[in-house]
């Protein structure tokens, strides 16, 4: 058969877990709607601890979208190195990358065989699968990374090998402002803490991957220029990649899903329960599938919830165990007996808890809801903004603490919750920010702040729209290849 006559595909390659996965079905999606003709395969890869349940949104997609479908890799065993006997647990973020780097070879025999068949087009990899660029760039594919985060962080992320080279100590022992192209200065503490100890084998991971985006095909973001302005100029006039050309940089967002698991939403008792309520009443509550806190933290909230007397709906997670890998890959059913004593029963009238997990995007979306403290992770942040939610951002791990800045600072669509050294928020601190961020004049400069990138959501993703444009450009890059 010949190319012409051949099928184009794309190969996307999400790293373990649901969350990676949902955003790289919904990249799918959109690659979709502006060319229907695609063939979508996705590889999954099994995972030797537990994501979050798959199958049953992998089966949701076959059923619904036809032009995807998923190649499941055979599970791999990890090395002692990465299984870790000793007392320190691994770090979350090798185990990310190291097994993908395990699926090399199958990697390899997958796009061989799909390039046999069709017109492999272009190959998708998310931040993680960083080690699949030895194998597509060997077989010679066109290779993009899809990053999930912001323009914002991305800057950071690309300005990982300067900031190597002109800082010699460590960063965890800086302590002072960094700047970087495209955004507020970044205290050293408020960066990922994997970019702290420059020994450490996460950190030359990150350093790698860093390296090696800039030397991609491009790269996807999922966020909107009218958002993040200042830090798609600076991607885009090369500043922070300064002794190398940058990367094609496609702005393609905001990319979020309706419906994360194709559940029945919309008989949660959540939703129920706030079609009960005033209008923008209610504050939400929610951190991410990783969102854990210790019970004294969890009896803190309570008692800043309840003093602030507002209504709310919160969605509540087991503290930690002691085996601290365990509570971040398979977290356990919240039993509630962190709470303040009476506490539930005090607050029935203005207040839901939620077990474990709520509808995310239909709660932010509903008419009650008036504001959102969140974990800052970026789906999380863009579906509040989609909604128009103004947030209250209280960052827990990962890149989140320096999307606080670029929320607070930069975005203007967020305020801030001042914790301690050790993270921990008390009671009187959440009082007082709740009622700002929904009584206050700071309150409301936040939310038409929010309203305003809403309606510049919208005009992105429409036709003629920014993101719009950058996809058409990079779908029809491929047809002149």
């Amino acid at each position: 058969m010949s190319s012409s006559a051949m099928a184009d595909t794309v190969v996307l390659y999400p790293s373990p877990g649901i969350g990676h996965l949902i955003s790289m079905v919904e990249l799918g999606k959109l690659l979709l709607k502006h060319r229907p003709s695609f063939s979508i395969t996705i590889f999954i890869t099994t995972a030797p601890y537990t994501t979050g349940a798959t199958a049953p949104y992998i089966n949701h997609v076959v059923s619904t979208t036809s032009s995807i479908t998923f190649h499941h890799f055979p599970a791999v065993a990890l090395p002692p190195t990465s299984t870790s006997t000793s007392t320190s647990p691994v770090p979350f973020e090798e185990l990310a990358f190291e097994i993908p780097r395990l699926n090399n070879p199958f990697l390899y025999q997958a796009l061989q065989n799909i390039s046999q068949k069709s017109n492999l087009v272009a190959f998708f990899i998310d931040f993680f699968c960083n080690a699949a660029y030895e194998v597509s760039s060997k077989i010679g594919i066109p290779t993009y990374y899809f990053y999930t985060s912001g323009a914002s962080a991305l800057c950071i992320f690309l300005s990982i090998p300067t900031l190597h080279e002109t800082i010699s100590k460590n960063i965890k022992d800086l302590h002072d402002y960094i700047k970087i192209p495209g955004t507020p200065p970044i205290y050293s503490q408020d960066l990922p803490k994997v970019l702290f100890d420059r020994d450490s084998r996460v950190y030359k991971m990150f350093l790698e991957t860093a390296i090696r985006k800039g030397k991609s095909s491009g790269i996807l973001v999922n966020s909107f220029e009218a958002l993040e302005s200042r830090a798609v100029k600076a991607l885009s006039d090369g500043l922070c990649i300064p002794n190398a050309p940058t990367p094609p940089i496609y702005c393609i967002g905001p990319l979020i899903a309706s419906n994360d698991r194709g559940s029945k939403s919309d008989e949660h008792e959540c939703l129920r329960w706030l079609s009960l309520q005033p209008s923008k009443s209610v504050v939400f509550l929610c951190f991410g599938s990783m969102g854990l806190f210790t019970a004294e933290q969890l009896a803190e909230m309570a008692a800043g919830l309840e003093n602030s007397g507002h209504r709310f709906l919160w969605v509540v997670r087991n503290p930690p165990t002691d085996d601290e890998t365990k509570p971040i890959l398979a977290p356990a059913e919240p039993d509630l007996d962190a709470l303040l004593p009476g506490f539930l029963e005090r607050t029935k009238d203005k207040g839901l808890v939620v077990k474990s997990w709520a509808p995310q995007v239909e709660v932010l979306s509903h008419d009650s809801v008036g504001g959102f403290v969140t974990h800052c992770g970026w789906n999380s942040v863009l579906e509040a903004i989609c909604a128009g939610v103004p947030m209250l951002a209280w960052p827990l791990y990962a890149e989140q603490r320096m999307n606080r800045v670029f929320m607070v600072e930069e975005m203007k669509v967020a305020l801030g919750l001042t914790e301690s050294d050790d993270g921990f928020v008390t009671a009187a601190e959440l009082e007082k920010r709740v009622r700002e961020l929904m009584d206050s004049e700071n309150g409301k400069t936040v939310r038409d702040q929010v309203m305003a990138m809403r309606n510049c959501a919208k005009a992105a993703i429409q036709d003629g729209g920014s993101s719009h444009v950058a996809l058409e450009k990079l779908v029809d890059s491929w047809a002149k290849s």
